[in-house]
């Protein structure tokens, strides 16, 4: 029936309820976009049909926010510019490739104040910069040192939290070694380990999957200074100058037993790599 072959009472009713719609529909507008809190999204879908982003609707829209709720999250892989998972490797890196003239120093098991300290004093003497694989255990006893690490420009690596043997542990015991020991290193210098090193040198394919989960890339050595079997300082110094080259990755120990013969053998090698001129620096994000 045609509004004007209607009766006039029912012409009356019909006009007071279109009035009425439009009210109701204004309020609910102007609710929205004033940002009233416990907004549903039943009350936006009254006033009008969702819109997705690709609309291009103003962010002052009443649709925009039901639009992101009732859309399912698909299609959201990593932020632009965040670094991407490493891949997991079968071995380790034992050697830096591509760095003409440089080296890279490492310090395992601490930190220890003990010699910790006098590492710190003589590589920022030198301006340079070296790697730490810290313990878990030893970095939650001695955060101020993790922080001074960071300050002198030297790089954290995950060593575990309390050196074990990997091989012997089940895969969620290798987890929470890595993870305990992120977690604290995260929290104390604002940002998780990048490189992880296994304890004893013993790697196996759940530490390689599992630090490659985690972010990180697994880190040997080229020049193993056997420091921990204190043969003399002399030696040391022999071991590191014999062994340096492009891309050298050395290792020494900074904790887990008297590490001062590693200390004294600093302080006499790392001038004379300079002297021969090597550069004394780390590694970047995922370079391989």
């Amino acid at each position: 029936m045609k509004t004007d072959q209607m009766p006039p009472g029912r012409r009356a009713l019909l006009r007071c309820a279109a009035v009425l719609g439009v009210a109701t529909t204004a309020r609910l507008l102007t609710a929205d976009t004033a940002g009233t809190p416990g907004r549903t999204a039943a009350r936006t879908a009254a006033a009008g049909p969702a819109a997705g982003p690709q609309t291009g609707r103003p962010a002052t829209s009443p649709v925009r926010a039901s639009a992101y709720r009732l859309r399912p999250m698909t299609g959201y892989g990593p932020q632009r510019g965040a670094p991407a998972r490493p891949p997991v490797r079968r071995a380790p890196i034992l050697r830096l490739p591509g760095r003409v003239r440089s080296m890279v120093l490492s310090f395992d098991d601490g930190p220890d104040p003990r010699y910790t300290t006098d590492i710190l004093r003589t590589l920022r003497r030198h301006d340079a910069r070296a790697m730490f694989f810290v313990c878990g255990e030893m970095a939650a006893a001695h955060p101020d040192l993790l922080r001074e690490m960071v300050d002198d420009g030297h790089v954290i690596g995950n060593h575990t939290w309390s050196h074990p043997l990997l091989p012997r542990l089940s895969r969620a015991s290798i987890r929470r070694q890595m993870e305990r020991t992120c977690d604290i290193v995260d929290a104390t210098v604002g940002r998780p380990p990048e490189w992880f090193r296994a304890p004893y040198g013993a790697w196996n394919r759940a530490a390689f999957e599992l630090g490659a989960e985690l972010g990180m890339e697994p880190l040997a050595w080229t020049v193993d200074t056997l420091d921990w079997r204190t043969p003399g300082t002399g030696t040391i110094v022999r071991r590191v100058l014999g062994g340096a080259g492009p891309g050298v990755v050395v290792l020494s120990h900074d904790a887990g037993g008297d590490r001062s013969q590693s200390v004294h053998a600093l302080r006499a090698y790392l001038p004379e790599l300079l002297d021969a001129g090597y550069r004394l620096t780390v590694p970047s994000r995922y370079r391989s």
